[in-house]
């Protein structure tokens, strides 16, 4: 069951956004699911990332829910004031674009500060201080330069992840600051300014694979070659072509409960194979017989007996094989949005629950500069003075 938005834990608290493409709506979309206000200040006509082609086109749908648009001229005197008086009300800014290009516009942190102490200034950027700060940066740029691309290839083969990871979880750092930036104004009644990054991101995210040369000594592998810390932890064809399905053993219990399932009983009963380092270093022996095995087996029974025995298991899915998955569609997984056109479709919901229940849909995904009037209104300007600046072009 969703929760009602005013049970939400950031209900009451004002979000003013002004970012595009992932990784700043991706801030805003988390703290509008959260229960926040969030006001996306769009430029006139829209959000360019609205119209990407190709692997861009689900941003916009994804991280702009639970979201209300405005358009503006920021070029323009009245545009500026009405950001600033839009600003100058909220407890939290969210911006994603060229280090400086808000500073210009008088919209920078120091600037904001003087008129809004208690404002929480969020950036979110390719770099944080040093010597790339003010490079440019993209989420695959990152993945390439910050060792991501290098591990999830094959030797040789750099390949970005399958997702836009590295926004998604930078922009989820830059909520982690923000939270702690509100507590932190509970006590001392200021904001302040937190700056999520892409690269330093996805330095975090490897960083497993950096200390485990520290306590090995030696270089780490890509993921597709590397030494697995487990004999079966792998991708196994099943008797239908393309039914792949992946099964993890990672502990001496569940190889135990394994062996006895599929009937591997001389293995299980091997006392070479008891402990796990001696059965990652027989997996030239040990991988054929249950490459055999499952390549005999259609991958629904397959599953049957995984999931009755309580062993880590997935089958290999398609992204828009989840629109049917039974799980997500049980409990609010899925959100019923509109996306450009009018069609309705579902995307997944925020993954956590407060109570038992799940954050849900309190807006849809807002045509460009379609609650402007109810923003404006809300800032105390009246219908004369919101008509005239449509007129010329200062509000969309």
């Amino acid at each position: 069951m969703d929760m009602d938005r005013d049970a939400l834990p950031l209900a009451g608290v004002t979000v003013v956004e002004f970012t595009h493409m992932v990784m700043g709506p991706s801030v805003g979309v988390i703290l509008g699911d959260l229960g926040a206000t969030v006001i996306k200040v769009e430029p006139m006509g829209g959000d360019q990332t609205r119209r990407l082609l190709g692997s861009g086109a689900g941003y916009f749908p994804m991280f702009n829910r639970n979201k209300r648009s405005l358009c503006l001229d920021l070029k323009s005197p009245e545009g500026l004031a009405i950001a600033r008086r839009l600003v100058d009300g909220a407890d939290v800014l969210v911006e994603n674009f060229r280090p400086g290009t808000l500073e210009r516009l008088g919209l920078g942190p120091e600037a904001l500060a003087q008129s809004n102490p208690g404002l929480v200034y969020c950036s979110a950027k390719g770099f944080l201080a040093g010597p790339y700060e003010h490079r440019t940066a993209l989420d695959e740029v990152t993945q390439m330069m910050g060792g991501l691309a290098y591990m999830t290839g094959p030797p040789g083969r750099p390949l970005r992840a399958g997702s836009s990871v590295v926004d998604i979880t930078g922009g989820m750092f830059g909520v982690i600051g923000i939270l702690a930036a509100l507590l932190r104004r509970q006590q001392t009644g200021r904001g302040g300014a937190v700056k999520c990054s892409l690269y330093e991101t996805t330095a975090f995210l490897v960083g497993q694979h950096m200390a485990q040369q520290a306590v090995t000594g030696k270089a780490v592998q890509p993921m597709p070659v590397r030494l697995s810390a487990w004999a079966i932890y792998d991708v196994f064809e099943t008797r239908r072509e393309g039914e792949q399905l992946f099964v993890g053993v990672v502990s001496d219990g569940q190889w135990q409960a394994f062996c006895t399932a599929f009937g591997l009983d001389d293995l299980g009963g091997n006392p070479a194979y008891v402990r796990n380092n001696d059965r990652v270093l027989a997996r030239d022996v040990i991988l054929p017989r249950v490459r055999a095995l499952f390549a005999n087996e259609d991958r629904a029974a397959l599953v049957e007996r995984l999931e009755g025995v309580g062993l880590p298991f997935a089958p290999i899915t398609r992204p828009d094989e989840l629109f049917d998955d039974a799980h997500l569609n049980a409990e609010g997984g899925l959100l019923d949005v509109t996306i450009p056109g009018g069609t309705t479709t579902r995307l997944p919901a925020l993954p956590l629950e407060f109570d038992g229940r799940r954050p849900g849909l309190h807006h849809d995904i807002p045509e460009a500069g379609a609650d402007a009037d109810d923003i404006l209104a809300g800032l105390g300007y009246g219908a004369a003075e919101i008509g005239a600046w449509r007129t010329r072009g200062v509000v969309g």
